[in-house]
């Protein structure tokens, strides 16, 4: 699975208003409304899920990264999107430190495959630290989206 089959454009956010886990997830949550990617009517639904999620470990992965995920009955197809925090965000990493990066994923309960495919293809791309750093750097939709693509056409180390 590439980033281009689930990462909704539209929602990217190059900087990150908000400075808490919850803002952030809403701030996301919310692109993905503006974006057509998600119904308004469901993004409380889905950021208690987010944060019930959060409440069984953090999705703070280290290394300033974190991959906020959940699955809703509201969404027919797997969406995601990317935020930057300049600043960084406390999101009670694993490492204990701020989190600059941040996949936002949501999908069908009746697709576990799609999830996990596409959670494995972040952790992957993530593991890369040129990747990270050009994504932690990148100031709008349009960097972010020629980095993913970047990413889904093995330039990379990963």
């Amino acid at each position: 699975m590439k980033f281009a089959d689930f990462i909704c454009v539209n929602g990217i956010k190059p900087e990150l208003n908000a400075l808490d886990k919850e803002g952030v997830i809403r701030e996301l949550a919310e692109s993905l409304v503006a974006a057509g990617a998600i119904q308004a009517e469901n993004v409380d639904g889905i950021i208690k899920a987010i944060m019930k999620r959060e409440e069984l470990g953090s999705t703070g992965i280290g290394r300033g990264i974190a991959v906020p995920h959940t699955k809703h009955p509201s969404v027919e197809t797997l969406v995601g999107t990317v935020g930057v925090s300049t600043d960084g965000v406390e999101f009670s990493s694993l490492d204990g430190e701020k989190v600059h990066l941040f996949f936002l994923l949501v999908s069908p309960p009746d697709r576990p495959g799609d999830h996990l495919r596409a959670l494995e293809n972040i952790s992957r791309q993530l593991r890369d630290d040129m990747f990270c750093k050009f994504l932690k750097q990148s100031k709008t939709v349009a960097d972010i989206q020629q980095l993913l693509e970047e990413a889904d056409n093995n330039q990379f180390g990963s």
